[in-house]
């Protein structure tokens, strides 16, 4: 066994990286005529794509199956060995088969192939060996073949697999782009993440949670101290009487104009308001507000029409309750 001594880390991890990169780059010349016409039968079929392998070529299998679903093209898991004993039911009359295997050599697969064949079903067959049994059966044939795995002992799927799982999401990012999926359907079928959250969640859906501090330009000096101490934002908006945003008043504000030992008796809200407040409007996406609260280092954005009227505060800590940050 070697030790850690014995062993340069660096050096290892560079040469599997180096190795699985070269892997990659050799599946240019793989999209050919075969990988087109792989794409057109699972973006023409009514039915899914069901997708099968065993061992580490089934984990890509089901990768890949998250991958398709998530972005527009149905697609369904269904293992080797299980298929074999029971599960060949899944497989539906209009369904496209891809079966993933490096060695297409499998016993599994060998026993599978010609059941599929029987349904009379499209087969795919993505595959590291073309003058396998798996390759010789196919419909269509993605030829996955590395010249080595990363494995010092050239066994383990490392190479192999990384291959399987980048023509995987070559298939998939194809399809997207025939399908025009968008940013608005990934948001619909991901609205429990954070990736969907991003791309659907809006400053209309949580500032109306909170409070809406406010008050008139000519509000005295203890009518703003209540205001923001009722409303608990450590803020106020300064409006006009048309409800037309005239600017904020923070606790850092009031701290500063208790510095300039001015009578406080007189003080009136638009002689302490900052102007022109960073502002977005109702209907801005939530990442957008947080973009903004970045960009500028502040805790809150006045919320505001399209014709200034002003609605009421966004908080950075509702970004944080809705796991945007």
């Amino acid at each position: 066994m070697s030790t850690l001594s014995a062993i340069d880390i660096k050096s290892v991890a560079l040469r599997t990286i180096g190795l699985e990169a070269e892997a990659i780059a050799s599946l240019q010349a793989m999209v050919n005529d075969d990988f087109e016409r792989a794409v057109k039968a699972v973006y023409e079929t009514k039915g899914r794509l069901v997708i099968s392998g065993i061992g580490k070529s089934a984990l890509i299998a089901q990768k890949l199956v998250a991958t398709l679903n998530s972005t527009g093209s149905p697609a369904i898991f269904l293992h080797a060995a299980d298929a074999i004993h029971g599960d060949l039911g899944m497989i539906q009359q209009e369904d496209v088969v891809m079966i993933i295997s490096k060695s297409g050599e499998s016993p599994e697969i060998k026993v599978l192939v010609p059941l599929v064949k029987n349904f009379g079903n499209t087969l795919i067959g993505m595959v590291g060996n073309t003058s396998s049994f798996l390759a010789r059966q196919s419909n269509i044939i993605l030829n996955t073949t590395v010249s080595q795995e990363a494995c010092p002992n050239n066994l383990a799927p490392t190479s192999s697999t990384t291959a399987q799982l980048v023509m995987g999401d070559a298939i998939a990012v194809s399809l997207m782009e025939l399908r025009g999926f968008t940013s608005e359907d990934f948001a619909r079928f991901h609205p429990g993440g954070t990736l969907g959250k991003k791309l659907y969640l809006r400053v209309t859906d949580l500032y109306i949670n909170n409070e809406k501090p406010r008050v008139s330009d000519t509000s005295s000096l203890k009518e703003v101290i209540v205001e923001i101490s009722k409303k608990r934002l450590g803020t106020t908006a300064v409006t006009d009487g048309n409800n037309q945003l005239l600017g904020i008043i923070t606790d850092g504000d009031l701290r500063r104009m208790l510095e300039k030992n001015i009578p406080l008796d007189s003080v009136i809200a638009k002689e302490i308001m900052t102007l022109n407040p960073k502002t977005i409007t109702a209907d801005a996406l939530a990442v957008e507000a947080l973009d903004r609260l970045r960009k500028f280092d502040i805790n809150q954005l006045v919320v505001v029409s399209g014709d200034g009227t002003y609605l009421g505060f966004i908080h950075l800590h509702d970004l944080i309750r809705e796991g945007l940050i």
